[in-house]
């Protein structure tokens, strides 16, 4: 059964493109554009995710997504935006929204972030994973050891939280955003290349030596940890 996406957008053009291309992804996708319609679907349940425009006719997003909540309405939402300042996404995130991106935004990030979404609300109520994989390289999170082929991995706190996190996407392309805000705990970009320093740490330590590569990075988008192609 595919997954329902709630998609809360006045701009035509933005909503076609989003429910074109999850569509494409195999997501079940229904659309109104104002906050009062929005609302009522939201409320009336069924959902696996919503996309919820801030800037709305009726009632603003804000106001849909305090609503939502207010009703008991747990689904997660991701807000999109043109606001984008540090103090707009505390706003957006402190008012009941499970994340916030900001436009214009890449499609691949959007669905990266919804996967992730619908991933942890299942996950929230299976049994804690305690070993994660891919392919040949295993992360003990109990043990905190890592091993690719048998052989031990050595790895640094923050590179440990770098590849259970990419490990917990593995074969999905993570965005530099997603990994500053997942591992570093930063909701704005800080200016630095501290990603590209880990990831390259990270690299020479699971993928020289061995056979073939499991960390790629994609162009212009992010990193995938997975076979390559």
């Amino acid at each position: 059964m595919s997954n329902r996406i709630l998609l809360i957008e006045d701009d035509a053009a933005t909503a076609d493109f989003i429910a074109k291309g999850l569509g494409e992804e195999g997501f079940t996708v229904d659309r109104v554009d104002n906050g009062r319609d929005g609302l009522f679907h939201a409320t009336d349940g069924g959902y696996d995710c919503i996309i919820l425009d801030r800037m709305l006719p009726g009632i603003d997003g804000m106001g849909v997504l305090g609503g939502m909540r207010a009703a008991g309405v747990a689904t997660p939402v991701i807000v999109l935006s043109a606001l984008g300042s540090v103090e707009d996404r505390i706003k957006g995130l402190t008012s009941g929204s499970d994340d916030y991106l900001t436009k214009p935004f890449a499609f691949a990030e959007l669905l990266a972030r919804i996967r992730l979404l619908i991933k942890r609300g299942s996950a929230a109520t299976a049994a804690p994973e305690t070993v994660l994989r891919c392919q040949d390289l295993e992360i003990d999170l109990l043990a905190r050891r890592v091993k690719r082929a048998g052989r031990a991995i050595e790895l640094q706190p923050r590179e440990f939280r770098l590849l259970e996190y990419l490990l917990r996407h593995a074969e999905q392309v993570v965005t530099r955003t997603m990994l500053l805000e997942g591992v570093w705990d930063y909701h704005f970009d800080p200016g630095t290349n501290v990603i590209d320093v880990h990831i390259s740490r990270l690299r020479k330590k699971v993928d020289e030596g061995f056979g073939s590569p499991l960390l790629h990075t994609v162009r212009g988008v992010g990193y995938r940890l997975g076979k390559a192609g």
